[in-house]
């Protein structure tokens, strides 16, 4: 489990290690690993010109650090200072190691291979001041290496306001932070490496929001035992579709159908019936289901659809067009919005929901008493007690129509293959983006070959290659 930690939390942690060390013996961690970090994006130090834009504090500190043992390898490093009072002992060092100082932006000698964002660090706030701005317009095509967090973000929002460093690449330490895996802010971080510093697990206490690894997801699928027979795998019944959209019917029926329950029920429009069951002739008629799916292309019908299933007392993933019918708590659903949808279930507009979405999935989740999956780039699962897992894989290609009508099959089939909400949610946000991976390799794709692709996903998965 990938697992992303608040400032307060990380302060803790690194005071408990810092009382257990020599002085400076911290920063002498981060700074190694961040000089490594570099030298491997530059391919080498000799010859190589690093600038370090430093502000106030450790981060800055890091920074000078990183500069000194850069230079001791052959690279030119200049450090802009872009703060009256910057961390006396990483200047000292660089400048024994043959860096330069400066507080000019036009007294560089050069421009530089890379920039090292040290700027501010995880007490920072988001902003930043007109002459780092400057200073990144300078060198506009210059490789970032972001020290921590990319400067000007906000840490544990994972929201942006105003100016902020882009980087290429974030050297952090300890563990990882919520702008690291939380959009709007996760745009900004680039590549995320994170240096070992020795934290401890319970000195640092659950995170803020975690993410699912391959091993993860490979110990929560479902899997037949030897006895199994197609009722203990569970059945999942789909109420999807209508005469304007038929094939949000098709798909969500194929994400429900991608193997890992066994039964899937459709009950809909007997012409869509027809349809679905020439495509999938395994798919049967009304019955007893382990949990529902709910609304994709259900049009003026989904508020039926979505009273229907509830009256059946299983888990209900409810999507789309009957998302609109939810007005209160709906304990033992997963709701799966986009923005705009969530934004309409909250009163809110869409833009506030895109520029916060943890705030925006969590309020939900407290209001509706229920999971919330809120799609997106980076989709976050939301649970009412609190907890968020955030999916990592996918691709921009999976932005096409019908993928939210395969991803709610999808859930749909986990919930009833026994899963927890919580954890058919995020399981089957991560299936269905590292199956879009998979399905588009490289170029575009389309969501019924995403569904296509979730039982080999499933199966390199189970077998270590996820």
């Amino acid at each position: 489990m990938l697992r992303a930690h608040l400032v307060e939390d990380v302060r803790r942690a690194e005071s408990a290690v810092m009382a257990r060390l020599p002085e400076g013996a911290l920063m002498q961690r981060a700074a190694a690993g961040l000089a490594a970090a570099v030298l491997d994006l530059l391919g080498g130090g000799y010859g190589r010109r690093v600038l370090l834009l430093v502000g106030p504090g450790d981060n800055g500190g890091d920074a000078l650090w990183a500069g000194a043992r850069l230079a001791a390898r052959g690279a030119a490093v200049e450090a802009l200072l872009l703060a009256d009072r910057v961390h006396p002992a990483g200047l000292a060092a660089l400048e024994r190691a043959g860096g330069r100082a400066v507080r000019d932006l036009d007294a560089l000698s050069s421009e530089p291979d890379v920039l090292v964002d040290g700027i501010v660090g995880i007490g920072g706030r988001p902003g930043l001041r007109p002459d780092a701005v400057a200073a990144l317009e300078r060198f506009p095509e210059v490789p970032v290496v972001a020290v921590d967090v990319p400067s000007g973000v906000d840490v544990d929002g994972g929201t942006v306001d105003g100016p902020h460093v882009r980087a290429d690449l974030t050297v952090t330490f300890g563990t990882h932070k919520v702008a690291h895996l939380v959009d709007p802010a996760s745009l900004a971080s680039g590549a995320v490496h994170l240096v070992d510093l020795g934290l401890d697990a319970t000195d640092l206490g659950p995170p803020a929001v975690e993410a699912l690894q391959p091993a993860d997801v490979r110990d929560l699928l479902p899997r037949p035992d030897d006895v199994a027979h197609k009722y203990t795998r569970g059945v999942v019944g789909v109420r999807a579709g209508s005469g304007t959209y038929p094939g949000a019917a098709l798909l969500a029926v194929a994400g429900a159908n991608a193997g890992l329950v066994g039964m899937v029920r459709y009950v809909g429009p007997e012409a869509i019936a027809d349809t679905v069951r020439s495509a999938h002739p395994e798919v049967v008629g009304a019955g007893r289901v382990q949990a529902w799916v709910v609304g994709p292309g259900g049009g003026d019908d989904a508020g039926a659809m979505l009273a229907e299933a509830r009256a059946d007392d299983v888990p209900v993933v409810v999507d789309a067009d009957a998302l609109r019918h939810v007005d209160g708590p709906v304990p033992g659903c997963v709701l799966t919005p986009h923005a705009g949808e969530l934004a309409a279930m909250l009163g809110a507009e869409r833009e506030e929901v895109e520029a916060s979405p943890l705030a925006h999935a969590r309020a939900a989740a407290e209001r509706f008493g229920c999971v919330v999956l809120l799609k997106g780039h980076h989709t976050l699962v939301a649970d009412p007690d609190g907890r968020v897992r955030v999916t990592t894989t996918g691709v921009p290609w999976l932005a096409t129509a019908g993928a939210g009508d395969v991803l709610a099959g999808l859930v749909g089939a986990l919930l009833a293959a026994g899963l927890a909400p919580y954890d058919a949610a995020s399981v089957g946000s991560w299936l269905h983006g590292a199956a879009a991976t998979q399905a588009a390799g490289g170029g575009p794709l389309t969501a019924s070959r995403v569904a296509v692709q979730i039982p080999r996903l499933v199966r390199d998965t189970l077998e270590g290659l996820g």
